[in-house]
């Protein structure tokens, strides 16, 4: 036991490792008070010729109303964990339980309030991963379907490059499902990415590309519904050098790309024009991606919520008739899958409209 310059125990030891306010020690007092009480009125006793059973009744009476205030101050809490535990129990993980102890009791009232914050941040994580699933299922279903009825109202036919791109949205649908299993292990850390060199040009064509099918297909769903959606927006493609390559994992950035456009477009005025951006980095085959719209823009109060989950922003609201913010999922999910990089995502400065910057590391420098 460590003792200070005057031979005095260390604070962080006090009463010899007990503290002065555990349970053990307000036991211990209330058997020394009660000796001292019955001793004291003994002594009274003695000395004025009171008779002992007079004596005996005050000491019982006066152990007893200190030992009911001892038990009370000891129970009184448990009753409170108690019921903080049957809801808990019954799937409420909002109550909490008073933490103005400093004895054992306050012990456990800290560690069934983190339990309950454990177990509400979960539930909260599994409904966000429901929402997750059904917000990145949507776009390729959505596509294959408007495929599959142009071919059957007889819109296009079924020739080889239509069923390429209905082939391409269903490997598109299989890939988002196996992805099911690395977002359940997201909060472990041990989602894994499958980083490749790619070209940067092409690639993104194909983004894009998609995006513009996946627009016409919610056109013509929402107009045979009788609602609207976005379709007038013109989206363009900046590469530099055209020849540009990055290391990264393409269906990760597939996930950035796309939500980043369908923010911005859900944002961007009648007939205007979104950019994506690419150019090189300042590591071996980094990747700086920018996307640009034309819309009101995003308050520069606001800039730290717009990657937060279900955030769907207070002050602005998109273009266009019937536009809505939807879940307020896609930038999260991109913020998420820039991360898993060890990139970097964020609003930037922008004379007009949205600027979403997004950095990739690329390969480590080599050691000189």
């Amino acid at each position: 036991m460590s003792e200070g310059p005057a031979g005095r125990r260390s604070p962080k030891e006090p009463w010899g490792g007990v503290s002065p306010f555990s349970i053990k020690t307000k036991l211990g007092a209330l058997v020394v008070i009660a000796v001292l009480i019955t001793t004291g009125l003994m002594m009274i006793a003695m000395r004025t010729a009171t008779e002992l059973r007079f004596i005996t009744v005050f000491s019982m009476i006066a152990t007893l109303l200190i030992t009911q205030f001892v038990a009370h101050s000891l129970t009184a809490p448990l009753d409170d964990m108690n019921a903080v535990a049957r809801s808990i129990s019954h799937g409420d993980y909002t109550r909490r339980v008073r933490e103005n102890r400093r004895d054992e009791l306050g012990d456990l009232a800290q560690t069934i309030n983190r339990m309950a914050d454990d177990l509400e941040a979960q539930e909260r994580q599994r409904k966000e991963l429901v929402a997750n699933v059904s917000h990145e299922l949507r776009t390729p279903i959505a596509g294959l379907r408007a495929v599959l009825e142009n071919i059957v109202d007889g819109v296009t036919q079924a020739d080889p490059e239509t069923m390429r791109t209905a082939l391409k949205q269903t490997e598109r649908l299989g890939r988002l499902v196996e992805t099911l299993l690395d977002l359940s292990r997201l909060d472990n850390g041990v989602v894994p990415l499958k980083k490749r060199r790619f070209e940067v040009w092409p690639y993104l064509s194909g983004v894009l590309k998609e995006a513009n099918m996946v627009a016409t297909a919610r056109a013509g769903i929402a107009s045979g519904s009788g609602s609207h959606t976005r379709n007038d927006v013109h989206l363009h493609l900046d590469v530099s050098p055209p020849e540009l390559t990055a290391h990264a994992d393409p269906e990760r950035i597939h996930q950035v790309v796309a939500n980043l456009i369908d923010n911005a477009v859900k944002h961007s005025p009648a007939h205007g024009r979104v950019t994506v951006k690419a150019r090189r980095g300042s590591l071996p085959e980094s990747l700086e991606l920018e996307v640009l719209d034309e819309g009101p823009g995003i308050p520069r109060s606001e800039w730290h919520r717009v990657f937060e989950r279900f955030n769907r922003g207070q002050v602005r609201r998109p273009h266009g008739p019937g536009s809505d913010g939807g879940t307020g999922l896609g930038l999260a999910i991109a913020r998420w899958a820039v991360d898993l990089h060890g990139g970097r995502i964020g609003v930037a400065e922008s004379d007009r409209g949205c600027r979403i910057l997004v950095t990739l590391p690329g390969l480590p420098s080599l050691p000189s």
